[in-house]
């Protein structure tokens, strides 16, 4: 794993801080939206800071990779050590419906894991960043997760959902707090800051979903694993990943005693 240069890190945060600024005025302007062939909703905005972040980024860095949600996917991303990937708006319903949750999302992972992120909440002027060893801050700060060891204290979010007993194999979960955000990457982001113990999801994940909180989480001292409990490795042929779950080392091993019992 090569040292990270610290201008790939100075060029995310301004990346998305600019980013989140179009995105911002144009919301306030206006914009149409409507539903991708698979069913989730896009703005003009997701695609003007699509286009805003990969000028900014592959052009200071045209030998890096580009992954991003709103990007049709070019495969040769496959044949590049380093890669950058985006979410232009995640939590693309809430922007829509002019809430706060949330955020653009970068990260350049190299190899399959992640090396650098930034993630910025415009609404609320809140930028996470992190390097590979090197730790996670929220606004320039430091930030750690929780040391959360039980269910029954944890604050959770996670849809109440995912706890229905018929999705598991007759466990019974403890009852938790559980609280929820439309964007994944603010999830992770808050069991970083410690604000949460944890974030679980059943559903599949893509690439640019958790890369970049995925960084923030593991270097504010945090745990991030599938379902599975395997480390999620990015830009890999598929984009996808089985669930998420991010929490303290604690919390983590009690959630995995639970996992086994997963039925689908």
């Amino acid at each position: 794993m090569q040292r990270l240069p610290a201008a790939d890190l100075v060029l995310l945060a301004e990346a998305v801080r600019e980013a989140g600024a179009l995105a911002l005025a144009l919301r306030n302007k206006g914009v149409e939206n409507w539903n991708k062939g698979d069913g989730t909703p896009v703005t003009e905005a997701d695609l003007a800071v699509d286009t805003l972040i990969k000028n900014r980024l592959t052009g200071a860095r045209p030998q890096y990779g580009w992954l991003s949600e709103e990007t049709a996917d070019d495969k040769t991303r496959l044949d590049r050590d380093l890669v950058w990937i985006v979410d232009p708006i995640d939590g693309t319903r809430s922007f829509m419906a002019g809430e706060h949750e949330w955020c653009v999302s970068a990260a350049l992972v190299e190899r399959g894991i992640p090396l650098a992120a930034a993630i910025y909440s415009p609404p609320t002027d809140d930028l996470f960043c992190a390097a590979r060893g090197e730790g996670a801050t929220l606004n320039g700060k430091p930030v750690q997760v929780s040391n959360c060891d039980r269910f029954e204290e944890a604050r959770l979010l996670a849809r109440d959902t995912a706890f229905r007993a018929n999705r598991w194999a007759g466990r019974v979960w403890p009852a938790m707090n559980l609280d929820m955000r439309k964007s994944i990457a603010l999830r992770l982001c808050l069991v970083a800051t410690g604000e949460f113990d944890a974030s679980f999801a059943l559903g599949n994940t893509s690439d640019w979903d958790i890369a970049g909180a995925h960084l923030v989480v593991t270097e504010a001292g945090g745990v991030v694993t599938t379902l599975a409990g395997d480390i999620p490795l990015y830009n890999q042929p598929s984009t996808k990943h089985p669930g998420v779950l991010a929490s303290g080392p604690a919390l983590h091993r009690q959630f995995m005693e639970h996992l086994p019992h997963f039925s689908g």
